[in-house]
């Protein structure tokens, strides 16, 4: 029997956003464990559920934990953001009714030392998929000043970038995540809940992977789309994931696109895609952040095309 490592974000509202389906596929756009995957298919009996991830060790568990559903569960291997452009040509987008994304890195990957994610991590790797080339360790140890400076003030919105820049450099090479940790530790900001060097290492393993280009492009693709009614749920971890998708579901809501200066609508006001079905993102409840202190930053936005 499969230990379950962990439940995952909001679940329960991830189950109550897709409850309507009754038929259909949904796509989960980030398996990782197969948490949210198993839960929207205990719940919809009828639904059928295309899942996606890139992390090879990820798709190994589930395959296991998700061989009960049979043939509703097909699992596919790779970046969301191009397999979900190969499931929707080859998929009738009609019979989409919902797609999720649990965007970030999941707690197995963070609670597995080995895999660099970790600031107690004893190497630099943060790769989630783990035959990409590029690693946490060529960015610390590779990357120029400049570049050092661009990846800390972009992803980790760290004021004093630059001498946080300047320490890798001088200390450098690093061949741990501890080490690095402790180098940077006088220039990092104080006094949070969390890890002096959190924010550095979300900014490199942001890099590595490449996560608001993947975000960015997987929202493209549903724009592209033109479904026809589907749920689109989307869970981010901080504040630069959580205002692409604000200003996405904001221009996919949008009637009129005519410039803000103009005199009269020319455009035909009929542009919208759909409805926000959040004003505001849905955040974990109290009960949820004493089990998982890590659901705290988890924040869910979800628009319905076709509304």
């Amino acid at each position: 029997m499969q230990n379950i490592p962990h439940v995952p974000v909001l679940y329960r509202e991830v189950v109550e956003t897709f409850q309507d389906c009754e038929n259909g596929t949904i796509v989960d756009c980030t398996m990782g464990y197969g948490g949210h995957s198993s839960m929207i298919l205990e719940a919809n009996q009828h639904v059928k559920l295309i899942a996606i991830d890139q992390d090879q060790t990820a798709i190994d568990f589930s395959s296991k934990r998700l061989e009960k559903y049979g043939d509703r569960v097909s699992i596919k291997k790779g970046r969301f953001s191009s397999v979900i452009k190969d499931v929707l040509q080859k998929n009738d987008v009609e019979n989409i009714v919902g797609l999720l994304a649990d965007i970030g890195v999941s707690s197995l990957q963070l609670d597995q030392k080995e895999r660099g994610f970790s600031y107690e991590s004893d190497n630099l790797d943060m790769r989630m998929d783990e035959g990409a080339e590029l690693t946490a360790a060529h960015v610390v140890n590779e990357y120029s000043v400049a570049e050092l400076e661009r990846v800390i003030l972009e992803y980790g919105e760290l004021r004093n970038y630059k001498k946080i820049a300047s320490a890798i450099v001088e200390n450098r090479p690093f061949s741990s995540a501890k080490e690095l940790s402790k180098a940077v530790n006088s220039h990092m900001p104080k006094g949070k809940n969390i890890n002096p060097a959190t924010l550095l290492m979300q900014a490199i393993r942001i890099e590595v992977n490449d996560e608001l280009g993947e975000l960015k492009s997987l929202l493209q693709s549903i724009e592209e789309a033109k479904f026809a009614h589907a749920k689109i749920a989307i869970i981010s971890f901080h504040s630069l994931e959580d205002r692409i998708v604000k200003q996405v579901f904001s221009k996919w809501a949008k009637s009129c696109i005519c410039p803000d200066e103009a005199m009269r609508c020319t455009c035909g006001n009929n542009h919208s895609l759909g409805k926000i079905l959040t004003r505001k993102p849905i955040m974990a409840k109290d009960d949820e952040l004493k089990e998982n202190p890590r659901s705290r930053s988890a924040k869910m936005r979800v628009f319905e095309m076709g509304a």
